[in-house]
């Protein structure tokens, strides 16, 4: 079952007629399983990829060689890389998806062999046509609650980021904007969003 903030997620996606992608390494399908769980999912997700090695990130993701030589894949422009490269990956007709997500990190129980981070450092990239920024996580736990946070903090950002851009009219968050009277059309709303601004081996 997803958790509430997920199915608030897609709604606000929905209303706005927004698209998501997801690009996975340690949290392996686990963000986009959370996502298809709400019904009606099919209106908004576009599909994923699960990028567990390093050349895949750099093959299908489009993650640059030199950074993933120089800092591992646990970083946080790799994160933000990968949400870039996904929507890219996952456009349809052309067009991208219009909010990409990704989770790169050590899920545990050893730590990263190529830059020694701890189990539970973790970073989400976040990226739309505004641009990308990435998120770094310090996560408690065995390795199955490292995943399931990491899921949890992806879909809040994605909520936060949403929100930004197309703040509910009633002042609240985590959830769809009201379409008021004399406000933006669907697809007004997301040209708001389209239009830009001024391995790791243990997992």
């Amino acid at each position: 079952m997803p958790q509430e903030p997920t199915t608030a997620l897609v709604r606000a996606l929905a209303h706005h007629g927004l698209t998501v992608a997801t690009a996975e390494s340690l949290t392996g399908g686990m963000l986009a399983a959370e996502i298809v769980a709400v019904p009606g999912a099919s209106a908004t997700f576009l599909g994923g990829i699960v990028a567990y090695s390093s050349e895949l990130k750099r093959t299908l993701l489009g993650v640059d060689a030199a950074r993933l030589a120089e800092t591992g894949p646990v970083d946080a422009m790799v994160a933000e890389q990968m949400a870039e490269g996904v929507r890219a990956a996952c456009a349809v007709a052309g067009r991208p998806a219009d909010l990409g997500l990704a989770t790169t990190g050590v899920a545990g129980p050893d730590p990263d062999p190529q830059t020694g981070q701890r189990a539970g450092t973790v970073y989400l990239g976040i990226a739309t046509a505004h641009g990308a920024r990435s998120v770094r996580l310090a996560l408690e736990g065995d390795r199955a609650t490292i995943r399931s946070a990491t899921v949890t903090a992806a879909i809040s950002e994605a909520l936060a980021e949403l929100n930004t851009r197309m703040p509910p009219s009633d002042g609240k968050t985590n959830g769809p904007a009201a379409q008021q009277p004399g406000a933006p059309t669907r697809p007004d709303a997301r040209d708001r969003m389209k239009t830009p601004t001024g391995n790791e081996d243990p997992r």
